[in-house]
């Protein structure tokens, strides 16, 4: 038994991650991690409506990172043996961080001239860390319950990444961690959590979470170049801590200046939103790579982790609505992270060209401004100013063009720190796009010392591919103060993040604490609607609708020609009619849908006409909706659905029949609020429209905002019944007279 507990661990070329056991949440109302309460459940002291809690995270990872004892079970000093290596890195990472290290095995009276125990049972002491070189760790986590261990990570690989098997074999290990009481890193993660980072660096660092370690390699080297890291942590199939565990964690850190990212998917949705959200409260950024933009590149995230990458424009979104930055590639990923980690907040938003070609400054500006930059021209008081050093026949509006020669001489700092003491003026950007000694020696120089008496942020683009320049090498990366890139691209992504990041922290309210904490009356009016797996017909759609408060038109449902008459008379002329049933969600197609009638002959005849149809199709009619005709406004659509990731979304975007061809819509997950409901609209393609076009009046965009929120009240409280809403379309009428839902789709669950 000791044998095969304590055997060596064995490697797996795969590196493969996968997702932990445990159900998305596919409702509203749901139960959370421990990641998503923070710690235990014990901390958890209020809910929003919806079921999320809403306290903050513990300290408990710092029994990871700073443990008083480690227990290593499993180690071994064989030569070629696999744990020899990982034994004696962890010797040598406890010893760094002070820890008292237990090495456990069987048979060996001591590993490196480290005493051995026997077993855990043997353990002299409690242990905050135990680190499982093991085959197989589910009996040696079942061992671990009641000794006291409050943390174990698990290297071995086999686990949920090899498919259902694997995934039951994790679903135990997770369920084994719960009972014994301790948190579990793993399984098949690795050694990045014990890496040697260097301690001579300062200012604020950067934390690393990555579920590929390979790939958080480029932001570990960020090192080499004089940019901190604190920690990493390699979070492996995730059964039990996971990515928003860590995020919450290093928010609360205060040598943390920025975490950077590494998801090839999200296990909780829900719980990485309210790590987010902890994060953005914190003012902390959060950079993220996120594999899956592609269908091919979800496809291969989920082969490799076994996650749900979910829908991506559903991640995108709610990335953007809780300030997490996302970024493509693993270059941006640590030249953006580096900028947030270590860049005081900003002055000014306006950016300033600065460089000693005219082509290279329009370039560089003409990227900036596609990409969102403000570029303020200089005022006329400033360009006069820096014609004292420039030739006037250059431009020093923005971008400035010195012509090169006064940068060789002091006239080069004087144009620098009047540019940097205008008040519009935030960000200092000078591409270099090559060395040319020792001209660029000086303009590195004045750079360097300009940033160190300012409080603005001076960023340099320094172009040459060979790197090895001593500008380069040794003065713009020997200042803490000036931001280095070595491409264009990388420096306007790094600069637009670093303004939109405080940006958005500086007006920021967390959605979870101001969300509703009680249900409706709303909620009472509809429970007898809601029945599972039904399909609502239009009309009782509408009463969901109208029991929240969205405005649908005067309409009675008939069952016969002669009430049809009188209900167009109750109505009003001219009116709308339409077949109406639950399987019904295309009705135009099948011509099940006439407008403008004006008279009682037609309304008789249309009737006779729709249930003649109806009959063809096969279609059984609960009746015919005889419905008021709303003739002026902006087709819009409204609607909410389940994300299996991140359960109900809301989402909103440009209605009509042509829905399906325009795809023209913006999502968010719910609790947000106004602001984002806003956002949502200044997101669509067709926004235009709600403005007025080709002399139309201005539409009731605040109607419009006011229906997404209602809706978004409808996913929070009731996720665990609704399946699908689906508003289209929602006539927006003229600025101040309200909107109105046209026509409803409604699927429970």
């Amino acid at each position: 038994m000791l044998g095969s507990t304590y055997g060596t661990l064995t490697t797996n070329s795969r590196h493969a991650r996968a997702v932990a056991c445990g159900q998305a949440p596919g409702s509203a109302v749901h139960v959370h991690s421990r990641a998503a309460a923070g710690g235990t459940a014990e901390g958890v002291d209020d809910v929003d409506v919806s079921g999320r809690p809403l306290t903050a995270p513990g300290h408990e990872q710092d029994r990871v990172y700073h443990p008083e004892s480690v227990a290593l079970i499993g180690a071994s000093d064989a030569d070629g043996r696999p744990n020899t290596g990982i034994t004696r890195q962890l010797l040598a990472w406890a010893e760094r961080v002070g820890a008292r290290l237990h090495p456990v095995h069987p048979s060996r009276p001591a590993v490196f001239g480290v005493p051995c125990v026997p077993s855990v049972a043997a353990l002299p002491e409690p242990v905050d860390l135990a680190v499982l070189l093991v085959r197989d760790p589910l009996p040696v986590i079942e061992e671990l319950d009641g000794s006291k261990v409050r943390f174990a990570v698990v290297f071995a690989s086999g686990f949920a990444e090899t498919g259902p098997e694997g995934a039951a074999a994790q679903a135990r290990l997770a369920a084994a961690a719960r009972g014994a009481g301790l948190r579990l890193l793993g399984p098949n993660t690795n050694l990045n959590a014990f890496e040697k980072f260097r301690d001579d660096l300062d200012g604020p660092a950067i934390a690393l979470i990555t579920q590929s370690g390979h790939q958080g390699r480029p932001v570990f080297t960020l090192q080499e170049l004089g940019i901190r890291l604190s920690h990493w942590a390699p979070t492996g199939n995730e059964a039990d801590l996971e990515t928003s565990d860590f995020i919450s964690y290093f928010a609360t850190r205060p040598e943390v200046g920025a975490i950077a990212l590494y998801a090839e998917g999200l296990k909780d949705g829900r719980g990485f939103l309210l790590a987010a959200d902890r994060a953005a409260r914190a003012k902390v950024p959060v950079v993220a790579v996120k594999v899956g933009r592609t269908e091919t590149g979800a496809r291969m995230a989920a082969s490799h982790t076994g996650k749900l990458t979910g829908s991506d424009a559903v991640v995108d979104a709610a990335m953007r609505q809780f300030g997490v930055i996302r970024v493509d590639g693993l270059d941006e990923l640590q030249d953006t992270a580096a900028l947030l980690a270590r860049a005081r907040p900003p002055l000014a938003e306006g950016v300033v060209v600065y460089s000693i070609s005219g082509g290279t400054g329009a370039h560089f500006s003409d990227l900036a401004t596609a990409a969102g930059l403000t570029l303020p021209a200089l005022s006329a008081e400033k360009q006069t100013e820096l014609h004292q050093w420039i030739p006037g026949d250059l431009s020093v509006a923005n971008p400035v063009d010195n012509g090169g020669h006064p940068v060789g001489d002091w006239r080069g700092r004087k144009i620098i720190d009047a540019i940097l003491a205008d008040p519009s003026v935030g960000v200092l950007i000078c591409p270099i796009t090559g060395p040319f000694p020792p001209m660029s020696d000086k303009l590195a120089q004045d750079l360097v010392d300009a940033a160190e008496q300012t409080d603005k942020l001076v960023c340099v683009v320094w172009g040459s591919p060979v790197g090895t320049e001593d500008a380069y090498r040794t003065t713009l990366l020997g200042s803490s103060r000036v931001a280095t890139f070595r491409t264009f691209a990388n420096c306007i992504t790094a600069v637009r993040a670093y303004l939109g990041h405080h940006r958005f922290t500086a007006s920021y309210r967390s959605p979870f604490e101001e969300a509703p904490r009680t249900p409706s009356p709303s909620l009472r009016k509809v429970r007898d609607l809601l029945r599972p797996g039904d399909r609502l017909s239009e009309h009782a759609a509408k009463q969901l609708l109208r029991a929240y408060g969205i405005r649908v038109p005067r309409e009675q449902l008939v069952t016969s020609a002669a009430a049809a008459v009188r209900a167009a008379g109750l109505v009003g002329y001219p009116v709308v009619m339409k077949a109406s049933a639950p399987q019904l969600a295309h009705k135009t197609e099948l011509g099940l849908v006439r407008l403008g009638l004006t008279s009682a002959s037609q309304v008789r005849d249309t009737y006779r006409e729709l249930t003649d149809i109806a009959r063809y199709e096969g279609v059984e009619l609960d009746g015919v909706l005889v419905c008021q005709m709303v003739e002026r406004g902006v087709e819009m659509m409204v609607g909410m659905s389940q994300d299996p990731l991140f359960g109900p979304t809301v989402t909103v975007g440009i209605g009509g029949v042509l829905v399906e061809v325009l795809r023209d819509a913006a999502v968010r997950v719910p609790p947000f609020g106004e602001d984002q409901a806003r956002a949502m609209l200044a997101e669509l393609r067709g926004r235009a429209l709600l403005d007025g076009v080709r002399g139309a009046p201005p539409a009731d965009v605040d109607a419009l905002v006011e229906v997404v929120l209602r809706v978004q009240r409808m996913a929070l409280e009731l996720g665990d019944h609704l399946a699908e809403l689906d508003i289209n379309p929602l006539m927006v009428l003229e600025r101040g007279q309200g909107a109105v839902a046209l026509d409803a789709l409604a699927i429970c669950r």
